[in-house]
């Protein structure tokens, strides 16, 4: 019986929030709710992988600009799969020298996912079913990559993706809107204790560890 575990990203929350009239609050609230009825074990959030994903963005620019010798300037986004499905099939060598070699935050979550938490869990990667709610259906595409594959664990990084819109689409088939979900809770497995309002605040040091965490494992999942 494998882990099912939900990762939501803050921009669809806030669209959620937005189309149902709810504070990103309230509305991360409802969507843990909603998504735990439906069998998920645990509901997390982005936020971790946006910060490594901005912490070694940061360092790679830093690295390129200080060997330029050796390195592309300017340092073009990798983030958003198509950008760089065309710049792959369009430019090939000609721009992709300056992307980014830095994993998307879904990609460094689909990591986080399948090793420390599933070394938390006392389980394999394989065992732990990772489904990530994101704002572009591109993001589908983005982890059916090969490149993320893990030969290792013999498994994806990230198992599936729900769009935004399809999350309103599985509410409407339950004959329900968010506001009248349960109430659930996003689940912080990370430290020993929750950083305040961390679904949405990106402050320079966290409780708990949090800050530990990021710096710890920052090297462990963020290439592409």
């Amino acid at each position: 019986i494998k882990t099912v575990v939900a990762t939501i990203s803050i921009q669809s929350l806030l669209s959620l929030a937005k189309r149902y009239s709810l504070s990103p609050k309230d509305a991360s609230i409802k969507l843990a709710g909603f998504l735990k009825k439906l069998g998920f074990n645990m509901v997390l959030d982005m936020r971790m992988a946006d910060d490594l994903a901005l912490l070694e963005s940061r360092n790679e620019f830093i690295e390129r600009f200080k060997n330029q010798e050796n390195f592309k300037l300017p340092m073009l986004a990798s983030s958003c799969p198509g950008w760089v499905c065309y710049a792959e099939k369009t430019h090939g060598s000609f721009v992709l020298p300056f992307i980014s070699t830095t994993r998307s935050p879904q990609q460094i979550m689909g990591m986080l996912v399948k090793n420390h938490l599933a070394a938390k869990l006392n389980v394999s990667g394989d065992q732990i079913y990772h489904v990530t709610v994101m704002p572009c259906y591109d993001k589908k595409l983005e982890a059916s990559r090969e490149d993320f594959f893990n030969e290792v664990e013999q498994c994806r990084d990230v198992d599936c993706v729900i769009t935004s819109i399809e999350i309103e689409q599985m509410l409407s088939d339950e004959g329900t809107i968010l506001n009248d979900c349960e109430d659930g809770i996003i689940d912080w497995p990370w430290t020993s204790k929750k950083p305040e309002n961390f679904l949405w605040s990106h402050e320079s040091s966290g409780s708990g560890g949090f800050s530990d965490f990021i710096f710890k494992h920052a090297g462990d999942c963020l290439k592409q």
